[in-house]
């Protein structure tokens, strides 16, 4: 239990950190969601819409430091090479 003045300081910072935290998760989860749900509708045009859109949030996600670099790129190379492999079957 927190006792110290700086110690309850950290503690309601750190709540507060993982609330922030928890909301930027869940934004970047909701676009690759949208990404997945247009793979798998097999639209192309959407996919590449979706996945444009989903890139920054990506990038973002890495900057405030709620996801690994490593993490993001591995993500948007395999969500790119799906999407890539969506479109040019349909077109």
């Amino acid at each position: 239990m927190a006792n110290t003045e700086q110690s309850k300081k950290r503690a309601r910072q750190s709540e507060a950190r993982y609330a922030i935290n928890k909301a930027r998760r869940s934004r970047i989860r909701t676009f690759l969601r949208k990404v997945e749900e247009a793979i798998a509708s097999g639209n192309g045009e959407a996919a590449q819409a979706a996945l444009k859109a989903a890139q920054p949030e990506l990038a973002r996600g890495v900057t405030k430091g709620v996801l690994h670099k490593n993490t993001v790129a591995r993500k948007m190379s395999r969500l790119a090479s799906r999407v890539k492999a969506v479109a040019t079957t349909k077109a």
